[in-house]
C-alpha cells in the first residue's frame, strides 16, 4: 500500500484571514496545505499580501502543495463573449502569479463555470473556448514553475464527467496537464467506481471529502456512502503517487473544523493500513 502524503484545503476557512489558520493546522501535524483563493481567506489581488502569506507559510513548518484557482459565475472561460473569455483568462491569470509566489507544486483549476448551459447547441463550442484558455493558463503555469490540475466538477455542470475530462485532454496542446479526482463530485456523478480506472494515468491529485450521494457536503471521509476501501484499493493499483487533500466543509470554530479534518485523516490510514494488512 503507498504511504501517500494526506493534507488539507484551507478552503474550510475560507472567511477567516489564512494568518490566522496556520499555526492550527501545523499543530495539528499537517505539513500539505492546499491554498483557498477566497479573496477573505487570502486576497490573491494583492501582492505584498501574497508574498507575507508566503513567508508565513514557510515559518509554520507547511509546504503549500497546490493553490486552488478562483471560480465563480463571472470567470468563464467558455463564453461565447470574447471580452468575457478574456476577462476570466486574466483573473485567472492573477491567481497564477500569486501561486507562483506561494512556491506551489500544482494550479487546481475547474475547466468550466459555476453554472448550467440549457442549449446543447453551443456545448461544443464553449468546451473548444475552455480549451484554447487552459493552453493559455497551462503556458503561465509552466512558465512560472507550476503545472496545471484539472478538478472534475458537479455533474450538473460541464466537466462533470470522466468524457469531459478525456475530450479535454485530448483538445489541449499542452501535454503537462493532470487530474485532480474530487471524490464528493465522482460519486454524486455516480461515477466513482469507474473514474480511477479511467483517468489513472492523469491522476496527480486526490480532492478527498464524502457525502450521502444528494449533496456535496464535503464531509468527512467515512461519514458518508462512498465505499472507501474499495476506492482506495483502485486508487493504490494505479500506481497514484501524489498527494490526497482534505477538501472539507467550514462549519464551526476553527478548533472544531479541524477535529473533524483529523478525524478525515485518521480515517483514511486506517483504511490504508486494513489495506496494506489484507
Amino acid at each position: 500500500m503507498n504511504d501517500w502524503a494526506v493534507g488539507m484545503s484551507t478552503g474550510c476557512f475560507y472567511e477567516t484571514p489564512i494568518f490566522d489558520c496556520l499555526d492550527t493546522i501545523s499543530s495539528a501535524g499537517f505539513h500539505l496545505i492546499e491554498v483557498c483563493s477566497h479573496p477573505a481567506h487570502l486576497d490573491y489581488h494583492d501582492t505584498e499580501l501574497v508574498k507575507k502569506a508566503a513567508e508565513a507559510i514557510r515559518e509554520s513548518g507547511l509546504e503549500p502543495y497546490s493553490f486552488h484557482a478562483p471560480f465563480a459565475d463571472h470567470i468563464d472561460i467558455m463564453s461565447l463573449d470574447s471580452g468575457k473569455k478574456q476577462q476570466a483568462i486574466e483573473e485567472i491569470s492573477l491567481a497564477v502569479r500569486a501561486a507562483a509566489t506561494l512556491g506551489v507544486r500544482y494550479f487546481v483549476i475547474h475547466p468550466g463555470p459555476e453554472k448550467e448551459f440549457g442549449l446543447i447547441d453551443t456545448r461544443l463550442q464553449r468546451m473548444f473556448n475552455a480549451a484554447d484558455a487552459l493552453n493559455q493558463i497551462s503556458t503561465n503555469c509552466r512558465d512560472l514553475g507550476m503545472a496545471i490540475v484539472l478538478e472534475n466538477m458537479l455533474p450538473h455542470l460541464s466537466f462533470g464527467h470522466t468524457r469531459d475530462l478525456m475530450w479535454m485532454l485530448g483538445a489541449m496542446q499542452a501535454t503537462d496537464v493532470g487530474i485532480c479526482l474530487d471524490t464528493g463530485h465522482a460519486f454524486l456523478s455516480g461515477e466513482i467506481e469507474s473514474v480511477i480506472h479511467k483517468l489513472a494515468g492523469h491522476l496527480w491529485m486526490i480532492h478527498a471529502s464524502d457525502n450521502h450521494g444528494s449533496h456535496d457536503d464535503h464531509a468527512p471521509p467515512g461519514e458518508g456512502r462512498i465505499r472507501w476501501r474499495s476506492l482506495l484499493e483502485q486508487v493504490d493499483r494505479s500506481g497514484f503517487g501524489g498527494a490526497i487533500i482534505l477538501e472539507l466543509a467550514g462549519k464551526g470554530t476553527i478548533r472544531e473544523i479541524m477535529a473533524k479534518i483529523v478525524q478525515g485523516r485518521a480515517f483514511l490510514r486506517d483504511v490504508s493500513r486494513k489495506i496494506a494488512l489484507s
